[in-house]
């Protein structure tokens, strides 16, 4: 080739190419999702932590594990992760110049805000695929940044979430407004385009610290060689994972109805506290996750392969359990927000979890993406590019090494 002939995109990676760990972290991960989100559409006369005080003993039981194991401790993860994977399309694109690859990374961030506004305003008024295309959208900026910014740029932004506020969800006494449980059609979009506008405008802030650090581990290509970096991974998993268990006791004893809230000003510094910790604590899964990956390598792993296939497709999951919880809770459909308790929607939010590990599966040994990766991936590289890179045998015989 002359120096001055033109380069092709050398678009995604095929599913025979992808690395287990992340995948598997982004699949396992989702169950966390399920069990974070639904919770909040439920309603009694008194909620906290969008957690309904007056349930039974295994609902008080179901809470702490839930908000000391999972509120605001998988999504940090999916930041994460989501940074990683950028680093990776930039690193297939190191040729290329850099406004080039600013490009390709904003159209990626255009089908994400578009995908992530529909489901807001259709499904689920908490989708965060918009703030994550937002995320993306400055964030292709700072993918040439030096190790340095990108380590103090994540600092930075976890200081500034860390500071006592009262807009941790955690410490909420609001329970699930019309834009979560509208009456009526109308007034579902009306209210929802504004709560969608602004979880996509500010949900970027509380992404960033992860994002960053996952463009810097994606740079090092840590989870796709987990056998290289255990070290660096066990105690990373240790400490994320501790950290993140007793920096939510507080919080976690007080929904439960264990020990009575203090004071508003108290309550602010344990909230801070709670999400602080997590955000370590999704780290310490993404750390976890990846050592296991390590282990599990050149061994048969039907079960892991399978959960590994809802990462591979974590778009179409993640939007299959917005038409769930649609279902299921909007007044003029199923209506169980007053219904259900806490364990009963982490049983429905676990039973989702496994409809979508089954369906991801079959789509794996069939050979098929998952719809909206295929949607995604259209938008960014183009048909031509995603026609080069197709393998549709190669999922059900993908690698099993990192």
């Amino acid at each position: 080739m002359t120096a001055d002939a033109p380069t092709r995109s050398p678009g995604p990676t095929t599913p025979a190419a992808r690395a287990l760990a992340p995948d598997l972290a982004r699949g396992f991960m989702l169950l966390f999702i399920a069990l974070a989100n639904s919770h909040y559409f439920l309603t009694g006369p008194s909620v906290m932590g969008g957690y309904p005080q007056n349930g039974s003993g295994l609902d008080a039981a179901v809470t702490w594990l839930i908000s000391t194991f999972v509120d605001g401790r998988a999504f940090p993860m999916f930041g994460l992760l989501f940074g990683y994977g950028v680093a990776q399309i930039v690193r297939r694109h190191e040729a290329s110049k850099p406004r080039a690859v600013r490009r390709l990374l904003w159209r990626r961030s255009a089908a994400l805000v578009v995908v992530g506004l529909l489901d807001a305003l259709l499904f689920y008024v908490g989708d965060i695929l918009a703030a994550y295309g937002v995320l993306l959208f400055l964030g292709a900026w700072a993918v040439r940044w030096r190790d340095r910014w990108l380590v103090l740029t994540a600092l930075a932004f976890f200081v500034l979430t860390s500071l006592p506020s009262d807009g941790s969800l955690v410490i909420s006494l609001a329970g699930p407004d019309a834009a979560m449980l509208p009456p009526d059609a109308g007034t579902m979009v009306a209210e929802r385009a504004l709560v969608a506008l602004f979880v996509a405008t500010l949900g970027p802030l509380g992404f960033m610290c992860p994002f960053m650090v996952g463009l810097w581990v994606g740079r090092r290509r840590i989870l796709e060689h987990p056998e290289r970096h255990r070290m660096l991974l066990g105690v990373t998993a240790s400490i994320g994972i501790s950290a993140a268990v007793l920096g939510a006791q507080p919080v976690s004893l007080m929904l439960a109805g264990v020990v009575t809230p203090p004071n508003q000003p108290t309550l602010e510094l344990l909230g801070s506290l709670h999400d602080t910790t997590g955000t370590l604590g999704g780290f310490g899964y993404a750390a976890l996750l990846a050592l296991i990956a390590a282990r599990l390598h050149g061994r048969r792993r039907p079960v892991i392969d399978a959960i590994a296939a809802v990462g591979q497709r974590s778009m179409s999951c993640y939007l299959m359990q917005s038409v769930i919880w649609a279902v299921a809770f909007t007044p003029f459909l199923l209506d169980l927000s007053g219904t259900l308790g806490v364990a009963g929607t982490a049983l429905l939010a676990t039973g989702t979890w496994i409809v979508t590990v089954v369906l991801a599966d079959r789509m794996r040994h069939a050979g098929h993406r998952g719809p909206f990766e295929t949607l995604v991936r259209r938008v960014t590289y183009g048909p031509r590019a995603l026609a080069r890179t197709s393998d549709p045998a190669g999922d059900a015989r993908r690698s099993t090494g990192p």
